[in-house]
């Protein structure tokens, strides 16, 4: 499901997507929504209980400011980048 389509089906949700694919700057494509709700907090509830490094967080509402939060992805690339100045 693209981020368009998950935006249009979950309008004025937070969304938590395993992402598939990102682009150059780190937003994402598409992906699976694992969950979904009104409430943030029912989000947050949910994310701490998930153990995967595909993870991002999507507010799809009028207050969406085009940020989405990465779980463990921005982690990771941070570790990669540091690996690669060694």
């Amino acid at each position: 499901m693209t981020l368009k389509e998950i935006k249009q089906q979950y309008p004025n949700q937070w969304v938590l997507i395993e992402f598939i694919h990102l682009d150059d700057e780190l937003t994402v494509v598409d992906g699976k929504v694992l969950a979904h709700s009104p409430s943030r907090d029912e989000i947050e509830r949910k994310l701490a209980t998930l153990r995967n490094e595909r993870i991002a967080v999507e507010f799809t509402g009028d207050g969406d400011t085009g940020e989405t939060y990465l779980i463990g992805a921005i982690a990771k690339t941070l570790n990669d980048a540091n690996r690669s100045n060694v």
